[in-house]
């Protein structure tokens, strides 16, 4: 395994500063953005793509600072009901795409993106429920009509630059969400579709993180791993439940919020996931994605980084000496 960090919690330094920081903090790898809502802070992938000067400059710091690239990053919405929004996002991942063939990137991490109810919607609508029974022609609608032609074409697109792995984040809000709508893109679409596992999107739905690790496993469906880590408020969800449209900023008041490794569940936890990536064969990129609301962006991640120092499995177990 390898210990990386997704790249926009340290926009307020240039890319080159990025990298010289982290490397002098041990991590291995950089996932960087590139697009779509990561932003392009420190990389904008049409620009790397119209100077191709800058992807060597990016190869060369990399290379000064024994560090590689683990994925890049451009979750969006590319099939938003919106066409001129889908668009930009849609343009978005193709530039990725692009620049990930350039630099020998074999990895892209999005989302599965959600559109509306119909061809007319303004919006997207995320269907969260069975009945009444219109919101299922809606789901079926989405699915057939929209999502799985659409990620059949990308698949395709990606096959011809080199991509071996569309990583989607399993985000409520989008259609892919859990492992179960994930397999069932990927049964439909191809096993380029696979999960960028991000346990703090799975703790508030109450999916246990080593049980959907074990069953991706089994469809070899692990190609990333985002270092996330969510608190559960048990009053506020004793009494409101897990749903909750507070501002992420209302911290005392809502049900959860997402938290740096280890302050939202303990290290016997996180050892657990961990050592299930292992059993399961996934060997890459351990990758923090800060979004903590008590720290700061440095604090947070550097707390993080300790963290997981500790607890990632580096090298391989060789051979069970005392069978």
């Amino acid at each position: 395994m390898e210990l990386s960090v997704m790249s926009p919690v340290l926009n307020q330094m240039r890319l080159d500063e990025a990298i010289e920081y982290l490397s002098s903090l041990g991590v291995d790898s950089l996932e960087l953005g590139v697009g779509g809502y990561p932003g392009k802070v420190h990389c904008d992938a049409k620009d790397f793509l119209d100077n191709p000067d800058k992807i060597e400059h990016l190869k060369a710091i990399l290379k000064t600072n024994n560090m590689k690239l683990s994925a890049l990053s451009c979750h969006g919405n590319p099939i938003h009901p919106d066409k001129k929004i889908a668009e930009v996002y849609d343009v978005d991942f193709d530039n990725a795409v692009l620049l990930a063939e350039k630099l020998c990137v074999n990895t892209i991490i999005t989302f599965s993106g959600c559109p509306g109810d119909c061809e007319s919607s303004k919006n997207p609508n995320w269907v969260t429920c069975a009945w009444p029974n219109e919101y299922l022609d809606v789901l079926k609608w989405q699915w057939n009509d929209v999502l799985i032609p659409y990620w059949k074409r990308k698949a395709d697109f990606c096959k011809e630059h080199g991509i071996k792995h569309i990583a989607f984040e399993m985000h409520p809000g989008f259609m892919v969400y859990n492992p179960e709508t994930l397999i069932k893109l990927r049964n439909a679409v191809g096993n380029i579709i696979g999960a960028n596992f991000d346990p703090s999107h799975l703790f508030w739905q109450g999916i246990d993180p080593v049980s959907a690790i074990k069953f991706l496993g089994k469809e070899n469906a692990l190609y990333h791993f985002h270092a996330k880590d969510t608190k559960i408020d048990i009053e506020n969800t004793r009494v409101n439940g897990i749903l909750d449209t507070k501002n992420y900023s209302d911290i005392m008041n809502r049900s959860w919020v997402f938290r740096t490794v280890g302050y939202g569940h303990g290290k016997e936890v996180w050892n657990d996931i961990i050592s299930t990536l292992k059993a399961v064969g996934y060997d890459g990129a351990i990758s923090i994605e800060h979004e903590d609301g008590l720290m700061s962006s440095k604090e947070g991640l550097e707390k993080a980084i300790a963290f997981l120092k500790d607890i990632i499995i580096y090298e391989s177990a060789g051979e069970m000496w005392w069978v």
